[in-house]
């Protein structure tokens, strides 16, 4: 099951991103054409195969403008859904259905769509151990909604922030001056629930790495039989996480050589939106 988003969080985006529609005047060409009275009947339908992902977001958009619109969910966030599929059915008063429909539309789409993304990669490794994994290129103020996207297209979270857990970066590496400094100072600066990353370019790296001990080793821009010996090494003694070049006509091979995770910012930071549309029904 996944876990819901925080309805907090949810509402301060839906109110950002409705102020930044309506602006100051607010919706002119709805409030000018539709009587203040009148009612409508929407669906939004798939355009396109994919994952649906941010019903919340889209639910939030409509009850924040009118709270007498009713929202009703015809699939749960994780579901697939093909070109036609029914997602969501609204009624309510149409000022507020019409004035929301973007907002509501561009969550639910641009979520879907990593949500879609995600799952093409996770069904590529679904016969190994391996789980599909995001990073932080996330779009800015859309982390937590992008990473919950990966969820509900079978993906899992890398870290939310700075402040979740130590990954050492090359250039970390560079300024500390090597792998053991870097590890040491890690070890002796962060508390015991920390969990420390490390990536490595190179095998000689690795054992340097296994020599000084950490939780995670980020294999970066290695080739399939590099991570093979890398997992071979490692013997189950830490976390193997893949990383660069992973596309997914890459990421069956990468992850066959044995890894435990592959983390890819493909899936938040280029995947395309899922086409959904509202159409107003008449009659």
């Amino acid at each position: 099951m996944i876990a819901p988003l925080n309805p907090i969080l949810v509402q301060q985006a839906v109110e950002a991103a409705l102020l930044e529609d309506l602006g100051r005047a607010g919706d002119l060409t709805t409030q000018a054409t539709i009587p203040a009275d009148a009612e409508a009947r929407a669906i939004i339908a798939a355009r396109k195969p994919g994952v649906i992902a941010g019903l919340d977001l889209a639910r939030a958009a409509f009850h924040r403008l009118d709270e007498r619109v009713r929202f009703e969910a015809v699939v749960e966030d994780g579901s697939r859904v093909a070109p036609g599929d029914v997602v969501a059915r609204i009624h309510g008063p149409a000022r507020a259905i019409l004035t929301a429909e973007r907002v509501a539309l561009n969550f639910l789409g641009r979520l879907s769509g990593v949500a879609t993304a995600t799952s093409v990669f996770a069904d590529a490794v679904a016969h190994t151990r391996a789980k599909v994994a995001d990073t932080r290129k996330t779009t800015p103020g859309l982390r937590v909604f992008e990473k919950y996207a990966v969820r509900c297209g079978g993906g899992s979270n890398h870290r939310f922030g700075l402040d979740d857990a130590v990954l050492i970066k090359d250039n970390h590496i560079a300024v500390a001056g090597g792998i053991a400094p870097a590890l040491r100072a890690a070890k002796a600066g962060v508390g015991h629930l920390v969990k420390i990353e490390i990536e490595v370019d190179t095998l000689a790296q690795l054992d340097e790495v296994l020599a000084e001990g950490a939780d995670v080793v980020l294999l970066d821009n290695m080739t399939p039989d590099q991570l093979r010996e890398a997992v071979r090494r490692i013997e189950g003694r830490m976390i193997a996480e893949a990383s660069g070049n992973v596309s997914p006509a890459t990421v069956a091979a990468i992850a066959e050589s044995g890894v435990d995770l592959i983390s890819t910012g493909w899936i938040t930071h280029s995947s395309p939106v899922l086409d959904l549309g509202l159409d107003i029904e008449i009659g």
